[in-house]
């Protein structure tokens, strides 16, 4: 079963009322970074490839995005409860801008500020703090908590 848009909200900080959906909490772009090498994933192991932040311009800041792939921060700091598990899924105004937000599967116990890898097929400009994501959170049995590498990530 999917939580309340309340319920999700007392595990993402900060919030706004506006960013409370009925099923989930809306995420905002905090920042946009391009990838500059490549990276490696192994069997024992992983090696995320260096990136470098893309600034923004303008009042409010915005960004200029041609094709591509680019990788953004969430805004908000997730801590998924135990006994769930997190989705994060484009807003719809991206999907009709032609642009996708690809996203993993947020463990039980997770806390931080999140990544998603954005898809651009046609040139846009999207504003710091502007709503990209849903967050919605379901029921979900699990032996363990999440303890991996990006525990608390920017923090």
């Amino acid at each position: 079963m999917y939580e309340s848009g309340r319920y999700v909200a007392e595990h993402v900080t900060p919030t706004t009322p506006a960013q409370v959906q009925p099923n989930g909490v809306d995420l905002t772009l905090d920042a946009v970074f391009e990838q500059t090498t490549g990276g490696h994933l192994g069997r024992d192991g992983k090696e995320i490839g260096d990136r470098r932040e893309r600034e923004a311009s303008g009042d409010p800041p915005t960004y200029t995005l041609e094709p591509g792939g680019y990788v953004v921060r969430y805004g908000e700091t997730i801590q998924i409860p135990e006994e769930h598990v997190g989705f994060l899924y484009p807003r719809s105004s991206l999907l009709r801008n032609g642009c996708m937000l690809d996203t993993a599967v947020w463990d039980a116990g997770y806390e931080g500020k999140g990544e998603g890898l954005l898809e651009v097929y046609h040139e846009i400009t999207i504003e710091r703090d502007a709503r990209i994501a849903q967050l919605v959170l379901a029921d979900a049995d699990h032996d363990d908590t999440y303890d991996g590498s990006y525990q608390g990530e920017n923090l």
